[in-house]
């Protein structure tokens, strides 16, 4: 089970500017948090940092170590590195929080990598209509991306991490598929979901090894998507059959993935918490989730908490909602849907755009713990001001 319960997420480059030692003596002494969880791997992303060395931060993919060659020899798949990864950023942050006798997690982006998508297209999700648009989501259904994850998950338990935070390991969305998406068809939510399923070759054939017809799911979304591409109005029915059953199949394929990389990290020592971005996809703009519970809608990207929670010990939600009561119902519908032995972590944000005060923050946190929480961290270090990042001991005392 869980042993720390409570951790601020920050980048390398945060260290790396304010010195790890000044960081720690904020998230430990200061915010009153017993885990630091930093970015091991990290996707393509433009930032506002407002106390960083640059103001605006331009990130690209890549480790923060290099890929140890006995893990990777043969894969097709080595992640690319950050700047700086030679000089083994991660091990001197295990020396120091050692040192202190806390906890680190190693948070790793798995599937969403625009840099390998480019150079292997043929990895990547392929869409209804055949085509390979999507390169920043890795299938994880693709043999090659199926051990390019465990040999990056294994990379990261060595750097003697306590966790590996596992971010993106299952399929991508249609509107998270590419650094600067454009749309102007009026695709409503049933064709956004069609257009960001996988029908590969590996896809398709999990699906017709499961009993669903993969080729009848592919044609019949194609022309749910097709007629709106045509100028019709979004549909507002539920998913046709044929697709529902092909969709079902995607839970086994990212359930046992999980499982493969939580017993490759467990057998260097570590554990493995899956990161469920579903509280995101639904909150993410500001914070004011609508519909069905994220449990109940983490289908959506093939992830089904409850066999997840049979072969991954941690479980992580981004509870991204402004209503306390709304995190309440969040993780009280993951508590009872996790087997027994799974912890359960929510990542609030102190800040925009879903926290206005420490107060706020405070009860948010006081409902995910009393909804059956194990931890609660904070997201994130670098990319909230330091008047924000104050408001965190408030709430860990509440």
């Amino acid at each position: 089970m869980e042993t720390s319960t409570a951790s601020v997420y920050a980048f390398v480059e945060d260290l790396r500017a304010e010195g790890t030692a000044a960081v720690l003596d904020r998230v430990l002494g200061t915010y009153g948090c017993d885990t630091l969880t930093v970015a091991a791997a990290y996707h393509r992303a433009r930032d506002v940092t407002p106390h960083g060395p640059a103001r605006v931060t331009l990130r690209r993919d890549g480790a923060h170590f290099v890929p140890p060659a006995v893990l990777f020899d043969g894969l097709p798949l080595v992640p690319p590195v950050q700047t700086g990864a030679e000089e083994e950023p991660l091990r001197e942050v295990r020396r120091l929080t050692a040192e202190r006798g806390t906890a680190l997690h190693g948070w790793t982006v798995f599937l969403h990598n625009t840099t390998l998508g480019l150079a292997h297209p043929d990895v990547t999700q392929r869409n209804c209509f055949g085509d390979r648009a999507a390169p920043a989501d890795l299938c994880p259904a693709h043999p090659d991306v199926r051990a390019y994850a465990v040999a990056l998950a294994r990379s990261v338990a060595r750097l003697g991490v306590d966790a590996v935070v596992a971010e993106s390991l299952h399929y991508g969305t249609f509107g998270h598929g590419y650094h600067h998406e454009r749309s102007f068809v009026p695709l409503g939510p049933l064709e956004d979901f069609l257009l960001g399923l996988c029908f590969c070759s590996h896809c398709a054939g999990n699906a017709e090894s499961a009993g669903s017809d993969a080729a009848a799911a592919r044609a019949e979304a194609a022309r749910l998507v097709g007629r709106v591409l045509d100028g019709a109005d979004p549909s507002e029915g539920e998913l046709p059959e044929a697709v529902a059953a092909y969709v079902a199949t995607r839970t086994a394929t990212v359930t046992s993935l999980a499982g493969a990389v939580a017993e490759g990290v467990a057998a260097e020592g570590s554990r493995l918490v899956f990161l469920d971005l579903t509280g995101a996809v639904k909150g993410y703009a500001d914070g004011r989730p609508t519909g069905a519970l994220a449990v109940d809608d983490a289908w959506r990207t093939g992830v089904d908490p409850a066999a997840l929670s049979a072969v991954v010990p941690g479980y992580a939600v981004l509870a991204y909602a402004r209503d306390p009561d709304r995190i309440a119902a969040d993780l009280t519908g993951y508590r009872a849907a996790l087997a027994d032995g799974c912890s359960l972590r929510a990542v609030l944000r102190p800040g925009m755009p879903d926290t206005d005060s420490a107060e706020h923050l405070a009860a948010k946190a006081s409902a995910a713990i009393a909804a059956g929480a194990d931890a609660v961290d904070f997201y994130h270090y670098g990319l909230v001001p330091f008047p924000v990042l104050d408001r965190i001991p408030v709430a860990l005392k509440g």
